[in-house]
């Protein structure tokens, strides 16, 4: 089996995830992994990053010519605005996200299942500082994107059931890792492409939830 490092999984992940927008799009990226994404967005792509701490037109990780200390994202990250960025609330930023308002949220998980429902908050037993945003996003959201890692320590992350405890029910859309994309359906999660870096048993045999497999398999395109 390939081995890519923590680096190369998280490229991978982030520019898969980058193709999913359209133009003029609203989006709110999760800390960690996700705000990666918008680093691969295409610059032609007209696309407004949404901000849980209340801002709407985030753009990248702000340097050390370029830094405001009173402007960060949801994950305290210093960053810079877009051209026409607008600052708010935190009441205003989740009645964009509870509105509808959100076109696309793009979140890490700890675990989702074939259903969709998606646990990413809590694991029993070890310090959770809080929930965050991520039911309220995974409700209001027309479009849910999970980038994760395909297993976590050799253990699958995609299951037949969560076992931990639920962030949302059957409200995921789509799941991206550095193995392949899986749609979620009514039927159950559909392999859509695939990492040429890995096989199909490879993706098959870390993965507990079962997988509609089609009979053409399209490769991930810029996969790293």
């Amino acid at each position: 089996m390939i081995q890519l490092s923590k680096e190369q999984i998280r490229e991978t992940i982030a520019r898969r995830a980058a193709q999913e927008f359209q133009e003029g799009d609203v989006v709110t990226l999760g800390i960690g992994l996700p705000t990666e994404v918008a680093n691969y967005v295409s610059p032609s792509l007209h696309v407004l990053f949404h901000s849980e701490n209340g801002l709407l037109g985030v753009g990248p990780k702000a340097n050390f010519q370029t830094l405001d200390k009173a402007i960060t994202n949801a994950g305290g990250v210093h960053v810079e605005t877009q051209e026409g960025a607008a600052f708010f609330d935190t009441e205003l930023a989740f009645a964009m996200m509870r509105g509808g308002h959100v076109d696309a949220t793009v979140l890490g998980a700890l675990q989702v299942d074939s259903e969709g429902s998606l646990a990413n908050w809590l694991v029993p037993g070890v310090f959770a500082p809080g929930m965050g945003g991520a039911m309220d996003l995974v409700v209001g959201a027309q479009k849910v994107i999970v980038v994760m890692e395909h297993t976590a320590k050799g253990q699958p992350k995609i299951l037949k059931k969560c076992t931990l405890p639920l962030t949302a029910s059957k409200e995921v859309n789509l799941i991206i890792t550095e193995r392949c994309v899986i749609e979620v359906t009514p039927e159950g999660l559909a392999l859509k492409e695939i990492n040429p870096l890995f096989s199909l048993d490879e993706i098959i045999a870390d993965t507990e939830a079962e997988l509609i497999i089609p009979e053409e398999l399209a490769q991930v395109a810029n996969c790293g």
